[in-house]
């Protein structure tokens, strides 16, 4: 059956095939190492609402992946996603505060800005992932914290080699890479935090300046308030380059999708969210087992980590109607890119605002643009991205 560190080929272009297959031959399917890759909707949807007897704290998982005295180790337990209260609730409310209404509406002509601005500076032919999608994310959550624009080139690869060690299979140089890519982080992160003590913000708008504030006040620790600064900066980025790639792409395909979306903009909102069930950018979570459960008649061991397939999730008939299809009005779309329960990405309506804007400007800007040859995906199996997505502007 499926094994997570050595997928089947073409799982990488396109593993809707399997996932289908789990959600009705295994859908709870035991690995090698004893963990357990859980595909159905209505699994996952209880799994995320029980935070008793399911963890998402992995210092138990990643100890022996990473070694306890590793960079990696240190900020992968420490960031927002893989904690529990007390301490995810510490830095959930700092984020959540930070991410406001208000700041978001501030945020959007910025952002619009922003956008038009890389538009202007496309030629005919351009590769959409660095220039376009890649680039979106990296300004605008620099802006989030603050971050000189002129010192913003090396965040993208630390962010990819950072979430890249997050894959279930590891090589001792992406191993290498990662752990050094956190230490040049907190490096370069030094300067820029004990500037923003000095020299505060309005910490209503400026997340940073509200992130020292909680450590000022005992609400963080210094660890904590490095490592989920760049935690902020990772999780923002990658997911959202994803959002958009994926989306042109989508687009690209499905011509009658995008003619209708150029008819029809005001479906951009409910589009967005189709395009994050269609093509999660985050394929997969985890959660670990407190206590020995059944689920389908599977015995799950207390302490079994479990990979929660989110790509499989959010393509379950079971929740939604013609799930393969991509429904530009679809109602309701309660799907799982977010996650879901107390773990609810924090950045949702950002995220979701950044594709609304960059995917409805590039549109209304080349309505026919064309993807070339020499698309390639990241090769990833825990995010789904590109690496490269080549196009022709008209």
């Amino acid at each position: 059956m499926f094994n997570l560190t050595a997928p089947p080929e073409g799982f990488h272009e396109n593993p809707y095939p399997v996932y289908r297959q789990l959600r009705e031959e295994a859908p709870v399917c035991r690995q090698a190492d004893g963990s357990f890759v859980i595909s159905r909707y209505a699994d996952l949807d209880m799994i995320y609402r029980d935070t008793k007897r399911f963890l998402s704290d992995k210092k138990q998982v990643f100890a022996p992946k990473y070694g306890i005295e590793s960079p990696l180790y240190e900020h992968h337990t420490t960031s927002l996603v893989f904690n529990d209260p007390p301490l995810h609730t510490r830095v959930r409310k700092v984020m959540v505060g930070a991410l406001n209404p208000r700041a978001l509406a501030q945020m959007e002509p910025g952002l619009i800005e922003m956008v038009d601005r890389l538009l202007d500076g496309m030629q005919n032919e351009v590769e959409l992932i660095e220039h376009f999608a890649g680039a979106i994310p990296i300004e605008l959550i620099g802006n989030l914290l603050g971050i000189p624009a002129d010192a913003r080139e090396p965040l993208r690869d630390w962010s990819l080699a950072i979430l890249g060690a997050l894959e279930p299979a590891l090589t001792p140089e992406q191993l290498a890479t990662g752990n050094q890519a956190v230490t040049d982080f907190l490096t370069y992160l030094r300067d820029i935090i004990e500037d923003r003590r000095r020299n505060p913000l309005d910490p209503a708008t400026d997340v940073l300046t509200r992130l020292i504030q909680a450590d000022d006040d005992g609400g963080l620790t210094d660890v904590e308030l490095y490592q989920n600064c760049i935690f902020i900066l990772n999780a923002g980025h990658e997911t959202t380059t994803n959002l958009i790639g994926n989306t042109l792409a989508l687009l690209d395909q499905d011509r009658a999708a995008r003619a209708e979306l150029l008819a029809r903009p005001d479906l951009i909102n409910t589009a967005v969210d189709e395009f994050l069930r269609m093509e999660s950018p985050n394929q997969f979570g985890n959660r670990l087992t407190t206590e020995g459960i059944t689920l389908h008649g599977t015995k799950i061991p207390a302490g079994s980590d479990l990979h929660l397939c989110i790509g499989a999730a959010n393509r379950d008939p079971a929740q939604f109607d013609d799930p393969d299809r991509l429904k530009l009005d679809r109602r309701p779309n309660k799907h799982h890119a977010f996650a879901g329960g107390a773990h609810t990405c924090v950045g949702a309506t950002l995220a979701r605002m950044e594709g609304r804007v960059a995917v409805g400007r590039l549109l209304h800007r080349f309505p026919n643009y064309t993807l070339t040859t020499g698309a390639k995906r990241a090769g990833r199996i825990r995010f789904r991205g590109f690496e490269r997505l080549p196009a022709i502007l008209t």
